[in-house]
């Protein structure tokens, strides 16, 4: 293998017979690894072993495992083979990567806009190296492409385009002989074949450079030739595809497009017969008029979960971690509910400033996720399609949501929670030393219903005055069968 690739970069990837199939697309359960693939012979073939043995050992990972078992394949034989592939990039230089990598989807989740065609496709575009497409990189921003209408952007002038633009670039050091993060403007410093002129837009001469990728999108066949790959692989699949990418731009100007990686996408047509307009006699305990993903539904939850903006800002990183591991506590102990989940910032945020670091299995149970954009002024919801995180909860078909309270549109009101009882303690023992940070409320069914409209990216959430809560029910106790009485720890003074 090592006298095939040279060294030319390469990367060790999963194909395991569980992988990709209908139903269950195992997107970013099992490990990728990238080999630098530099230096002696010896440290190259030793590197290239490590990445095989770590392959095959995510079989055995908790995040595997637990995904196995949501779809009932823990009994299914597991297979595991590998593929290695060269990397896609240009040679000749440091640092080593594709021009751009990404992200299609055949069909669309996310109309942020009525000109957009779902079934066009949609495309998760970055610079360099395809990590930041599939891993949500909290630190950046991707672009978001609408196949039918390229030129459409969630956000509405050039101000809001250039603060939610990628900044960095992944990219593979042949010296340091490993993956690195830069600043894109750093990185291309020395790359003067660089095509800037494709990635990057500026609001006026004099002012800086920031990676749009207008000029791909308008002045190259880039869209269309993606458009019809999309739309060859869903034919020939007879299903929505996800579809991992490189774009390599030559000397002469034309550009290559690389084909990584397709598997089913598990999603659910957006077309449907609902009707997602709320009554307008009904009193409102949420508005929202922002980035929402999942066709339009009507939901009605039985529980709600509120972890409270301002007292989860004011805890340090151990105790936002010990909150995020009581959500997926309430979560495991929601067995046949409806459960709405509201919280502060990035839900699976790595970073516990950003948001809630929780992984999926922590949050499985949830029918509507919201991103309450409230812990500071500069953090929007990265909408993050394509990425692993975001993948499970399209396949889980949960509604994900955002509400800016700052924004007009945009309302909760707190003060329909007034007289309601916290049944945090009743559901989680020991727990109540977090009852300021973490409500759950019950109502009684039809209380609460929720108004998706995917077409309009708006969601109400309407409130029955007259059946407010559940009193008196028998709180359903955590699974204690292998760990014991759930315990948290209390915060630290």
């Amino acid at each position: 293998m090592l006298d095939y690739f040279g060294e030319w970069p390469f990367i060790v990837r999963s194909s395991s017979r569980l992988e990709d199939r209908y139903g269950s697309g195992f997107a970013g359960q099992y490990d990728s690894v990238f080999c630098v693939n530099q230096g002696p012979r010896e440290a190259r073939l030793a590197a290239l072993v490590d990445a095989i043995r770590q392959v095959y050992a995510s079989t055995l990972g908790e995040q595997a495992l637990r995904y196995r078992a949501r779809r009932g394949l823990l009994d299914d034989t597991e297979q595991m083979a590998l593929l290695i592939m060269r990397v896609s990039g240009t040679a000749g230089r440091r640092t080593f990567h594709p021009h751009g990598a990404g992200v299609g989807l055949s069909l669309n989740p996310y109309r942020w806009h009525r000109d957009i065609d779902p079934h066009a496709g949609v495309l998760r575009l970055v610079a360099g190296l395809g990590t930041r497409a599939v891993d949500r990189a909290d630190d950046d921003y991707t672009r978001l492409v609408a196949l039918n209408a390229p030129g459409l952007r969630p956000e509405t002038h050039f101000g809001a385009i250039a603060r939610a633009s990628q900044r960095r670039m992944d990219v593979l050091d042949l010296q340091q002989n490993r993956i690195v993060s830069g600043r894109f403007s750093a990185l291309v410093d020395e790359q003067p074949d660089f095509p800037m002129a494709l990635f990057t837009s500026r609001e006026a001469p004099d002012r800086p450079a920031f990676l749009t990728f207008d000029g791909l999108l308008e002045n190259t066949s880039f869209v269309a030739e993606l458009r019809t790959l999309l739309a060859s692989l869903h034919a020939a699949y007879d299903h929505a595809v996800e579809i991992e990418f490189t774009l390599n731009i030559q000397a002469d100007g034309s550009h290559r497009i690389n084909l990584l990686q397709c598997r089913p996408m598990q999603v659910r047509d957006p077309h449907g017969a609902i009707d997602p307009t709320p009554p307008p006699h009904l009193p409102r305990l949420l508005t929202s008029a922002g980035a929402v993903i999942g066709p339009s539904r009507v939901l009605q939850p039985d529980r709600l979960v509120h972890i409270n903006p301002g007292a989860y800002a004011a805890l340090n990183q151990a105790n936002r971690l010990a909150v995020t591991r009581l959500v997926g506590l309430i979560n495991h102990a929601s067995i046949g509910r409806c459960v709405l989940l509201l919280g502060p910032g990035r839900w699976g945020s790595r970073d516990p400033f950003l948001g809630l670091p929780v992984a999926f299995n922590e949050i499985n149970r949830v029918a509507a996720l919201c991103e309450i954009v409230a812990m500071h002024d500069n953090l929007t919801p990265d909408v993050s399609l394509g990425t692993h995180f975001l993948n499970e909860l399209i396949e889980a078909d949960m509604l994900y949501f955002a509400l800016f309270p700052r924004k007009s549109g945009n309302l909760l009101d707190d003060g329909a929670f007034a007289g309601l009882r916290n049944r945090l303690s009743e559901i989680v023992p020991d727990a109540a030393a977090w009852a300021e940070t973490v409500k759950v409320y019950d109502f009684t069914p039809g209380a609460l219903t929720l108004y998706a409209d995917a077409e309009r990216q708006q969601v109400t959430i309407t409130l029955e005055a007259q059946t407010p809560c559940v009193v008196g029910m028998a709180a359903p106790a955590i699974p204690t069968a292998h760990a014991g009485p759930a315990r948290l720890e209390h915060p630290k003074p």
